[in-house]
Formats: structure tokens, sequence, C-alpha cells
């Protein structure tokens, strides 16, 4: 593919900036990268039992071929593997293969296979180098960037973990192919909410682009995954670990997080949960005033539109009002909400009174 059809987004993190690298067929543009980053030879690759079959020995070979002696390990596909249970048997498989603190891993896979292979990465040694790989196009456009990483908790999602940036990101659109339409669904409940955030442009592209979108058109794609990229990029370089504007981009996460737990990890995945959190946040801006009655519908309109699920089967308004206390955002027992005012631009509300949460609860869950 030729270089005018690449696009390259920059997160800016002074020492810990890094690229991330979008096209086709961009493996002579791996290769490059990892022989010119003086990475020890042995190293790991994380991918799960969706992903490996499909990619996992295209990759070591690719690998080996930037002259890497790689241990590809393939965990259980889904939310259940990213646990210290798991983490702590690569751990002894990495020990046992001699990876050291210049041994690099690599994530292939999903948000999922990125979290786990990025703890490893931060803790394995006090922290080796990290590269992602994503082939789903929600860890696209969402988890491979911005370097959060954790494991879950049987408490809660993404209680252990810290911040560590990769070193690369490369999202070659082509493994994009495979996905299922659940799947491609999934990854734009998240580029949604980049637009409600941060960009009514895009939310309107992503209105009047709808069939293209869909249907994965190279230039479509390419586009709004570039843009999501450079909206996340944006924010996290000027908010790193989270202490103020990295907060809008967890507009959704609350009652998604919820919905997640409720139901297993198993009914819905993490873009549709978001989705249907994001019309519970959309109900909640609204009853407070921020916003008027069409712009909710407007959002709960191109969400539906591109093939998320809008209410939540299978929950209680009890049960997700309680699990909203356990969630990474809420301090001293406040949750502190990420609310929109407009589409394009959030605020964060610590003081949503009860009745209004479990209204628009009641709402998602069918019964209002």
């Amino acid at each position: 593919m030729c270089e005018s059809e690449q696009r390259r987004v920059r997160v800016e993190l002074g020492k810990d900036s890094y690229d991330i690298v979008i096209g086709q067929g961009l493996e002579e543009e791996i290769i490059a990268f990892v022989r010119a980053q003086g990475y020890s030879r042995k190293a790991l690759v994380v991918t799960d039992t969706n992903v490996g079959p499909r990619y996992g020995t295209q990759t070591v070979r690719l690998l080996e071929r930037a002259g890497l002696s790689p241990l590809c390990v393939t965990v259980s596909a889904g939310e259940p593997s990213k646990s210290l249970s798991v983490a702590e048997d690569i751990y002894t498989r990495v020990i046992e293969h001699g990876l050291d603190r210049r041994s690099p891993v690599f994530a292939l896979g999903g948000g999922v296979v990125g979290d786990l292979a990025g703890f490893i990465a931060s803790t394995y040694m006090r922290g080796v180098p990290f590269v992602q790989l994503p082939t789903s196009l929600l860890a696209q456009v969402d988890s491979s960037v911005g370097g959060k990483v954790a494991v879950n908790h049987a408490l809660g999602k993404n209680l252990i973990g810290c911040f560590y940036q990769p070193d690369a990101v490369f999202i070659d659109l082509d493994l994009l192919e495979t996905l299922p339409a659940r799947e491609i669904s999934t990854g734009l409940g998240e580029i949604i909410k980049y637009g409600i955030i941060y960009d009514e442009s895009f939310f309107a592209f992503l209105e009047q682009q709808r069939q293209d979108i869909l249907a994965l058109a190279p230039a479509t794609a390419r586009h709004m995954i570039a843009r999501s990229c450079e909206i996340k990029a944006a924010v996290v370089s000027q908010d790193e670990r989270e202490a103020g504007l990295r907060r809008i981009l967890n507009f959704g996460h609350t009652m998604a997080h919820a919905i997640e737990q409720e139901t297993g990890y198993v009914r819905y995945n993490h873009g549709e949960a978001v989705a249907i959190g994001m019309v519970g946040a959309a109900d909640i801006s609204c009853a407070l005033g921020l916003i008027e009655a069409p712009v909710v519908r407007r959002v709960h309109d191109l969400i539906a539109a591109l093939g998320l699920p809008t209410q939540a089967e299978g929950c209680s308004v009890d049960a997700m009002y309680e699990e909203i206390f356990h969630d990474k955002k809420t301090v001293n027992g406040s949750v502190h909400w990420v609310l929109m005012d407009r589409i394009g631009h959030t605020q964060v509300r610590s003081d949503v009174p009860e009745a209004v949460v479990r209204q628009a609860m009641a709402r998602i869950v069918g019964l209002a």
C-alpha cells in the first residue's frame, strides 16, 4: 500500500510518545520498526483462540523475519482471560522462555488481549517493551490507544492495572475483513462516542455515511478509525493519567460497566454495553436540562442505525445502581458522571440525583 493511503497519528507524551500507523499491508512497516528498536531477540506474542488460528502463525513468521524469536501464547477468547491467574501462567511461560528486560511483548487481538498483554509488559521485570497489533475495530479505536492496561477482579472490571504506553500501534485494515458484523458494530459504539464528546462534525459524518461505515468501505473506514485515534490521542496527550480531561472518554461507561458486570460479560460485548450506556447518559443529560430531547433522539437514532442495542436485557435497576459504586470513576462514594451539554462537548457532574439515575436506568431496561 502506498504511503498516501496510510494514516499516521502521533500520540504526544514526551519521552513516551509513539505513532499509530493505519493502513493495509503493514508487514514491511512492522519489520522495519522492530529492527530499528534494538529489542532483545526473544519476544512474546499474546493472542486468543479467535485470532490465533487466523493470524498467529503469520505474525510469528513476520517477527522472525524481523529477527525475533517469539513465544506465542494463546489464551481463551473472552473477558475471563483478563485475570491475574491467566497473567501468572504467562509470566511462568516467559520466564521459562528466557525473556529479558528488552524483550518485546506484542498484543495480537482485541481489547482483552491488549489489556492482558499490556499488563504483563508493564509488570514483567518492572516493564518491558510493548507493541499493539489490534485486530478488532473496537481495539483499534479504543483500548490499543492511550496506555491503559489492566486485568479484572471478581468485584469489578479493570480494577488492577496501570498506565503503560506502547512503543507503537499498528492498525492493519486488512484484519477487519474477517470480523463478523457484530464485532464491527461493537467498535462503532466507541467511534460514535468520539463524535459525541469531541467533534460534532465527525458525529454528522457518521450520520451521513451509515452505509459505507457498515460496509467498512476502505476510505471511510480509514477516515473514521484515524479520526477516532486522533481524538483519543489529543485527549490522552493532554491528560495521560486521567486527572481531568481524559474523563470525557468514559462517556457511557459508568452504566456500561454495570451492564457488563450484571450480565456476566456474556450477553453484551463492550461496545454494545457502551452504546446502551450512552443512551442512559444522554437521558440523564436531558433530565438535568443540559440538552434537549431532540439531541437525545439523535444519539439514540445513530446508535440504532449502526446496529447497536439501545436497551439492556437481563438487567435490573437496583443491581445496576448498586454496581455503579464499584466503578473506578466513583470517588468517596460520589459517581463522576460524564454528561453531554451538546454534541461535541461534555461536562463531568458528581451531583446527579439518585432518582434521575434510576429513571434513566429504568428506561434502558425497558421499564419506563
